[in-house]
């Protein structure tokens, strides 16, 4: 049953339109001096679990971990409030407990179809429990939490109970400002930054109060440090990293409720900023029951439905596929509907975490920002399992975030601000295409045209390749198989939506043509034949093919040699062919090579001898690649940029991969022990980490063998890893295989075979020196063009204007050579039309035979 909506808004209203005539005071007769308080970075990353109200009235987005309500993102997924929230609990003389440290945690959810979460906390050394349920008010941008005291009620009665808030507003600990707020609803707490808002309130109100500087005057220094009942009372606390602190009166009561609202207030010429339309929704939200019997509104029923009514058709595995009842895949689908943000729709982030959060400071960039590629793996694992309007919601998103040469920023806020250091990841490039090409083929587009964003993103492709700025570890410049794979794929699809949804034949077949000149040279840019990782095994993949021509750099290497060259990872240089990763397996998901290919069985054995590492209970873990050095350092230290203790640990996206290559070799048995790989991974939390701890658990520190480090958890890719193994498992297909790719180049008995590309590409990142005599030299640039050419050193010379391309902004020529004309060479200027100016540089391939 849903309550009135019109009070919530006309509270906000009221709120507005009496800005000065304020709902509420705020003291500061009695501010905290000392400050600006010790600086506090964020909280640990390995999250216990995430929600948010499955509604859009509800901009709220909240974490927990170790027992407490850990960053709270408001209002949107990107911008983080609150560093922590929790409680202090004492009977003022032979204890003080800490929520964090005196206690044994255990994580739930209330109902297994939401993301409503119980945390029951044991006191250690004393006969008591707290349980808290959180969740999110649907109808405002309001966190709820329910807190149950139990044990003898002799004992609880002499308990003092406190709530202890850490405001991070907009991103930032410091400069933030506290304040104690008198009104006729009773006492809240209220802490601003900018135009940033939050209030604090109990149900039961709040007895004595504080605002303090961290590690100063704080409430947690007056109580737990000091040990000692609150001495400290000040209403205010200005410009610091700051605490509030409010003890709840119970009166005796075992049960309250608090509730954390959020708002915006612009202060104008005529007016300030004032928290008054969170301090509505914190008196709204108190006034409504946290739960109720059947048939009427409170908050917790509201928003289980809301949940419960989030996917309209979910798909439910066959039988027997999962090994826990379907209880990680029904999850890992509500985390990734967790990740999405309110205000801007389909946004999906990374993950509702900071890496490593105990040593980043300020506004450090954390996962909860969008990277196109972890976002596409999300949507088309929302579409797998069974949610059709959030992929479509995060392609127009991605079509409107979209850069004006067709690219996508590497990582950006939902905003559409570039993190600094932007770089380009052609994979990145590629998976908005291959979106959507599937929703297209799923007839789930509804009315949306996705043809510019589409054939600009393909444009940016070409442009921007065939070499990549970087990776999809976000590290190396130069041919990788998964980043080669993404984007051969993408441009069949780019090629056949052109073709026959938008009548563009030429494009497409020029599309097709630049897919087969990336196909054609796999072997010769990524596979050594001088390998030495395995015995017996020479030929394989490696993890990349160095290049030195991006990013302000213009050292050309050729040949493109996988077997000579040399590649430098986290400071030190190894041979290219000596470091191998799994990224080669995407060629086997998409359909570009078959699954017993013998390099690609080759480069499998050598994974398994190199990169793979038995996890408890034989479990397969993998590493991104020999001698990684992101992840946890070997005595647990924390991961930090510049860090040279760090050891890249397993991840389970990668067990999620390589249980997709099973099933295409035709091994279901086998991929479906790959799903218990991941269930198990996900522990009794239920959340897929970045990277497991593969050591001997380390005494008196959170890592367990097999557990999480200190990045990131959840991680959505590795929830939409699992997601698309389970159905995958289930349908006996690959969900990620695209049929118009692997026919193409794995062509079905009676079809014509398929044909190696005959086409070189030079452009000023490839300024191939030789090639082959009878191949064809295409110059794809991205501004018109004439060619002039000679053969014979200028005693003759052609010029040729560029065909253009318009639908994807490039012009090219082609010079097709002969045979006969080995030991010859080409040579070539540029006359900019757009300019009419020349190059003023000469360019030579030499042909041999």
């Amino acid at each position: 049953m849903e309550r009135a909506h019109s009070v919530h808004c006309l509270s906000i209203i009221y709120a507005r339109a009496t800005n000065e005539k304020t709902m509420a005071t705020l003291l500061n007769a009695n501010p905290a001096l000392n400050g600006p308080g010790n600086p506090l970075n964020w909280s640990r990353a390995d999250k216990d679990a995430v929600g948010t109200a499955r509604s859009l009235s509800s901009q709220v987005w909240y974490t927990v971990a170790g027992g407490i309500i850990t960053e709270v993102y408001f209002p949107d997924v990107d911008t983080p409030q609150v560093r922590d929230f929790q409680l202090i609990i004492t009977d003022g003389s032979t204890f003080f407990h800490d929520a964090t440290k005196d206690f044994t945690h255990q994580c739930t959810l209330l109902d297994p179809e939401a993301q409503a979460i119980r945390l029951t906390n044991k006191a250690k050394g004393q006969p008591y429990t707290v349980v808290q349920d959180v969740i999110a008010e649907p109808g405002s941008s309001c966190l709820l939490v329910r807190t149950m005291l139990q044990g003898q009620q002799t004992f609880l009665d002499r308990l003092r109970v406190y709530a202890l808030l850490a405001p991070h507003i907009g991103g930032y600990g410091a400069g933030n400002s506290g304040f104690v707020a008198t009104s006729a609803q009773g006492d809240r707490l209220v802490a601003s930054r900018g135009s940033y808002w939050l209030a604090l309130g109990a149900d039961c109100g709040f007895g004595l109060t504080s605002c303090g500087f961290v590690g100063r005057n704080d409430g947690w220094t007056d109580i737990v440090a000091n040990k000692r009942l609150p001495m400290w009372n000040y209403d205010s606390a200005i410009g610091g990293y700051v605490a509030l602190t409010g003890e709840v009166k119970r009166a005796g009561q075992n049960q309250f409720v608090l509730a954390l609202a959020f708002c915006i207030d612009e202060a104008t010429p005529i007016t300030r900023s004032m928290p008054n339309a969170a301090l509505a929704a914190v008196s709204e939200a108190l006034s409504y029951p946290f739960d109720a019997a059947a048939g009427t509104y409170s908050h917790l029923q509201e928003f289980i439905q809301g949940w419960k009514a989030a996917v309209p058709t979910p798909f439910v595995p066959n039988a027997g596929t999962t090994g826990d009842g379907n209880r990680l895949f029904n999850r890992s689908r509500n985390v990734l509907l967790a990740h999405e943000d309110k205000t801007t729709d389909g946004a999906l982030v990374a993950s509702l975490s900071i890496p490593w959060g105990q040593t980043i400071a300020d506004l450090a960039c954390g996962y909860h920002m969008v990277w196109p590629r972890d976002m596409c793996q999300s949507a088309t694992a929302l579409l797998a399992a069974g949610e059709t309007d959030a992929p479509l919601r995060g392609l127009i998103f991605l079509a409107e975030s979209q850069s004006t040469d067709g690219g996508f920023h590497q990582k950006f806020f939902i905003d559409g601000e570039a993190w600094p250091g932007d770089c380009v990841q052609l994979d990145e490039y590629s998976f908005p295409i291959i979106l959507a090409y599937r929703l297209s083929e799923a007839k789930l587009l509804q009315k949306f045209d996705p043809k510019a964003m589409v054939l600009a993103a393909a444009g940016a492709l070409i442009k921007n390749g065939p070499m990549t700025q970087q990776e999809r570890w976000e590290e190396l410049e130069g041919y990788s198989p998964s980043t080669l794979a993404s984007n051969i794929a993408a441009l069949i699809c780019a090629a056949d939506l052109a073709e026959n949804n938008w009548t563009d034949p030429e494009t497409a077949k020029f599309l097709r043509e630049y897919a087969d000149f990336l196909q054609s040279n796999l072997e010769r840019w990524c596979v050594t034949k001088q390998g030495t990782l395995l015995p017996g095994v020479s030929e394989y993949y490696i993890r990349i093919l160095p290049t030195h021509v991006k990013g302000g750099s213009r050292d050309f290497s050729f040949p493109e040699d996988p077997n000579a060259a040399q590649v430098t990872i986290w400071g030190q240089t190894y041979n290219a062919r000596d470091i191998v990763d799994a990224g080669f397996l995407e060629l086997v998901r998409y359909g570009i090579c078959a699954a017993d290919d013998p390099k690609i069985v080759n480069s499998v054995k050598v994974v398994d001898e190199i990169i793979k590492k038995e996890m408890p209970g034989g479990r397969p873990g993998f590493y991104r690649y020999n001698h990684d050095g992101y992840g946890q350092g070997d005595q647990g230290q924390d991961w930090y940029n510049g860090s040279t203790f760090g050891v890249g640990r397993p991840w389970p996206l990668l067990t999620g991969e390589r249980g997709h290559y099973e099933l295409a070799k035709g091994n279901n048995a086998e991929a479906k022990l790959y799903v218990g790989h991941l269930e198990a991974f996900a522990g009794s939390r239920g959340l897929l980490p970045e990277q497991l701890w593969d050591l001997p658990d380390l005494p008196n520190s959170p890592f367990v063998i097999g557990g999480p480090t200190g990045s990131a958890m959840p991680l959505a890719w590795a929830h939409a890893e699992y997601i698309k193994l389970v159905r995958s498992v289930s349908d006996n297909r690959v969900f990620d295989r695209l049929d118009i790719v692997a026919n193409h180049y794995n062509p079905p008995p009676g079809d014509p075979p398929y044909v190696p590309s005959s086409v070189e590409i030079w452009n000023f990142d490839r300024q191939f020196p030789s090639m082959t005599a009878g191949d064809t030299v295409r110059i794809p640039l991205a501004a018109p063009f004439r060619l002039r050419w000679t053969q014979d050193g200028w005693n003759n010379w052609q010029d040729v204007t560029a065909t253009p391309l318009t639908a994807i902004g490039i012009y090219y020529v082609d010079l097709p050579t002969q045979a006969a004309q080995a030991s010859s060479a080409l040579t070539f200027t540029f006359f900019w039309l757009s300019s009419q100016t020349w190059q003023g540089t000469n360019y030579s391939i030499g042909l041999h035979p």
